[in-house]
């Protein structure tokens, strides 16, 4: 076997997606995606982060299937994701939607840094500090 490479995915492949090997074979001969896509392989599907989802759900752009609690895992569906995909208009708002919500995130947290809270490169007042004028 030295020199040649195994048709079997990585163990590791199979670990992350959560899947058993006997479902990629069972898939891969049906060549299709399962019927339902969790949120992390919704986000293969679009080329978007896992964090991206909520952004995209509360946009109204990603619908979940059925009626999931707030902090339940969510099941998307496959053949839903693929045609929007298809579909640059959609594409578009997502893309937009994204923007728009980091755009205003960090904009809040830039105004918050110059309030005189603590930034990123250590500037602003300390605990210590904040201890000392809350005492006075």
């Amino acid at each position: 076997m030295v020199g040649r490479q195994s048709a079997r995915p990585a163990a590791s492949e199979a670990i992350q997606t959560g899947m058993r090997e006997e479902q990629h074979q069972f898939l891969r001969l049906l060549n299709q995606l399962p019927a339902r896509l969790k949120a992390e392989q919704a986000t293969w599907v679009l080329n978007c982060q896992p964090h991206d989802v909520p952004i995209l759900v509360a946009a109204r752009l990603l619908k979940p299937l059925g009626n999931p609690q707030p902090h339940s895992v969510k099941y998307f569906a496959a053949s839903e994701q693929l045609e929007q995909v298809n579909d640059r208009t959609w594409l578009a708002k997502v893309t937009n939607a994204l923007n728009q919500h980091w755009r205003k995130r960090n904009a809040a947290k830039k105004s918050h840094s110059q309030n005189g809270h603590v930034t990123a490169s250590g500037g602003g007042r300390n605990d210590r500090d904040n201890l000392s004028i809350a005492n006075r």
